[in-house]
């Protein structure tokens, strides 16, 4: 028995008993109406776009920018560990996954792996599942947990894009799971693209894998000033049916 899976979900059980005694505040505005009141789903109801190129990175849809009212609920799931916001985020992350085109019955969501967790556990494996389901279930694809740490990798932030992707070289392993889904189109999943070190990491382990990766969906695309913009060459673009290039 895997005492830290007993644990989690014990912890989860107690912290559902714990939201219902006491009220559960708006992670956009701190009223009353949580997890996310009507006023901030539509702040956050914005049509997906396709972000700035990246080196190295496959084509990435976001559903918003990373900063004011996108950033804070994200993060008050994120790093507070607001679990009730993985529903509401997860039907975010689906409008962008089904803008871009890729969404089918074969597609594979692949989720960016947590550090020092399980891969499947985490935050982004969750909002995966939650988007796959609002996206239409097994019509829209699977999700599947093909990627895991083989090496510790300190956090990115503060970081520039050199030392970034410098940062996550080698960080990441297919699990031997990965050999099953090849030839299916793959889509890599994460909350946050900023230099895009990760995305890239993630795309080059797993097309070393034999794997067909066609693009990245995140919920939030953080701009700063030293990417550098480059044309997506080898991957497949999705139909121009959202709003094109971010502002």
């Amino acid at each position: 028995m895997d005492l830290r899976r007993v644990f989690r979900a014990l912890f989860g059980v107690a912290a559902a008993l714990f939201e219902l005694l006491l009220p559960h505040r708006c992670a956009g505005c701190s009223g009353p109406d949580g997890p996310l009141c009507t006023w901030c789903r539509d702040r956050l109801d914005r049509r997906p776009r396709r972000c700035v190129p990246r080196p190295r990175c496959p084509q990435v849809w976001a559903a918003g920018p990373h900063d004011g009212h996108d950033r804070r609920v994200l993060l008050a799931h994120k790093e507070e560990g607001d679990d009730a916001l993985r529903a509401p985020l997860g039907e975010r992350l689906a409008r962008v996954y089904t803008a871009t085109g890729w969404s089918g019955p074969h597609t594979v969501l692949v989720p960016v792996p947590p550090r020092g967790r399980l891969p499947g556990e985490g935050p982004v494996a969750g909002l995966a599942e939650a988007a796959l389901a609002a996206a239409g279930g097994a019509r829209a694809g699977r999700t599947a947990p093909l990627l895991r740490y083989r090496l510790p990798a300190p956090r990115q932030v503060g970081l520039g894009r050199r030392e970034r992707l410098r940062n996550r070289v080698g960080v990441f392993e297919a699990v031997p799971s990965a050999v099953r889904v090849r030839g299916s189109p793959v889509v890599v999943v994460d909350d946050v693209v900023t230099t895009g070190a990760t995305l890239a990491e993630a795309t080059r382990v797993l097309s070393g894998a034999g794997l067909r990766v066609v693009g990245a969906v995140v919920l939030n695309e953080s701009r700063r000033r030293e990417i550098r913009t480059v044309p997506h060459e080898g991957f497949t673009r999705g139909p121009p049916r959202a709003e094109s290039p971010c502002p």
